[in-house]
């Protein structure tokens, strides 16, 4: 499963897994307790595809963050708990990423990035590669 497919929802905790589309919305399925819930259009849905970590240079996509963190844990879990305190959790981040911007990227930004780097590691989902584009029948050739 890729990153196009879980979903950040305002207000709720943890990571959903898009299932289908309704004409009000979607329904979607929590990687923590497997429970399925309808979400509406009014709702503050983030796809985690579409989030990025601000640096000193440019935004890293999250995906990105999270393959640094497996390389850095040899594609294990991290060795920081998302609930340890802010100084841990920020000497934890510059070790992962040297470079992020301690201005914009606040210590609440950090330990959702640990807790959910976790839960999709937890679930099984640990390829955080740069997807392949379709290429079209000229580019083929």
């Amino acid at each position: 499963m890729s990153l196009e497919k879980i979903l950040s929802i305002g207000g709720r905790p943890g990571l959903y897994k898009l299932l289908t589309q309704t004409r009000t919305g979607f329904v979607a399925e929590s990687l923590q307790d497997g429970k399925k819930i309808t979400v509406g259009m009014t709702n503050n849905v983030s796809v985690l595809s579409e989030i990025a970590i601000y640096t000193l240079e440019e935004e890293l996509p999250l995906r990105a963050v999270f393959q640094k963190i497996k390389e850095k844990e040899n594609g294990g879990k991290t060795s920081v708990k998302h609930k340890d305190d802010k100084i841990k959790l920020e000497e934890y981040f510059f070790e992962v990423l040297p470079n992020y911007d301690e201005d914009r990227v606040y210590a609440s930004d950090i330990k959702k990035v640990v807790q959910w780097y976790n839960l999709l590691h937890d679930n099984g989902i640990t390829d955080f590669s740069e997807p392949e584009e379709e290429k079209t029948p000229e580019e083929k050739e």
